[in-house]
């Protein structure tokens, strides 16, 4: 089979397609012949060698797919050869075919295409395991998303109006911002030239953010605890800002706030099996209504797959990128 290798950490031209055996499903594993993959920062991550892959998952890059049950390993029940389907994966979804634990796939939504489902299982994973699962977030709060133009700051934007709460992101323009507008932010922040923590409060009338969805890390640790309203909670989930910074633990005491600091990737298979199911009766009801879609902007196909991380890298990029096979 068709597959991506890194030879080596750097740029986009360590990206290799190259020949691979294909996987045989190990018990309670599944064989998909993969239509698309998604592109993640955590790929980004693990080309420049920061972001190595858990203990026994692929090399080959690739954290969700979606496509067609081919074969079925020992003891997995309630597939059928045939079946479409999508997965969360620790790895390997850059080829024609990958091995999937059964309790990390879900069905494709009703109104969505093979493709297209393949934007789906990280981000919606990534949003309902943390905003939901993680945060609380109920309806009537408030929501600061940073990054909010990407795959994950989109569907954060679409799920969270979609629960009742008032979303506001940030971005780097104001073309940007719009944009965020169309999935239901009902406001947005350049952090270029804006103020977040001032900008936020004068949004909400002096409240702040209910919750803080980060990327950033360590660069705007201060400012997000400043930002959060009393029994706020912070929920960082990338460290493109850097990993360490000082904290106050005073603010967090007084004012009884919450740092939640998680991952997806390397979580076990049952604890992914969780919020897979999660995910299967909190998101997939609300995509299928039309209330939460996937945004795709761009799909390559796989032997371009240095092109679509060299895309991806300008900065230029909103919503989902896939890689076809």
């Amino acid at each position: 089979m068709r597959a991506v290798e890194y030879d080596g950490a750097g740029g986009p031209e360590v990206i290799t397609v190259v020949d691979r055996q294909v996987p045989v499903p190990a018990a309670g594993e599944v064989l998909v012949r993969v239509a698309a993959a998604g592109l993640n920062r955590a790929d980004v991550g693990q080309r420049g060698g920061t972001y190595p892959p858990p203990p026994g998952a692929s090399d080959i890059p690739g954290l969700e797919v979606s496509g067609t049950i081919v074969a079925l390993g020992a003891d997995v029940t309630g597939y059928d050869v045939g079946t479409p389907v999508c997965a969360l994966l620790a790895g390997g979804g850059y080829a024609e075919y990958v091995a999937v634990p059964a309790p990390q796939l879900l069905p494709i939504p009703a109104g969505i295409d093979l493709i297209e489902a393949a934007g789906l299982p990280e981000v919606a994973c990534t949003v309902w395991s943390n905003l939901f699962m993680e945060a609380h977030l109920e309806a009537g709060e408030w929501l600061l998303v940073h990054g909010g133009a990407g795959g994950i700051g989109t569907m954060a934007t679409q799920l969270a109006t979609a629960h009742g709460v008032q979303v506001v992101v940030t971005a780097g323009s104001a073309e940007k911002i719009d944009y965020c507008r169309g999935f239901g932010a009902v406001e947005g922040i350049n952090y270029r030239e804006e103020d977040f923590v001032e900008r936020m409060r004068q949004i909400s009338d002096g409240h702040g953010a209910d919750v803080v969805l980060d990327i950033m890390g360590a660069k705007y640790l201060g400012q997000n605890v400043d930002v959060l309203a009393n029994d706020g909670r912070l929920v960082v989930i990338a460290l493109q800002g850097g990993a360490t910074a000082q904290l106050n633990l005073g603010k967090l005491m007084t004012r009884r706030l919450r740092v939640i600091g998680t991952t997806l990737r390397a979580r076990d298979i049952e604890a992914k099996g969780r919020v897979v199911e999660g995910v299967r009766t909190g998101v997939w009801p609300v995509v299928e209504s039309g209330a939460v879609r996937p945004v795709i902007e761009k799909t390559f196909p796989l032997e371009q797959a240095a092109r679509a991380h060299e895309y991806f890298d300008s900065g230029e990029h909103r919503g989902k990128i896939l890689l076809t096979t």
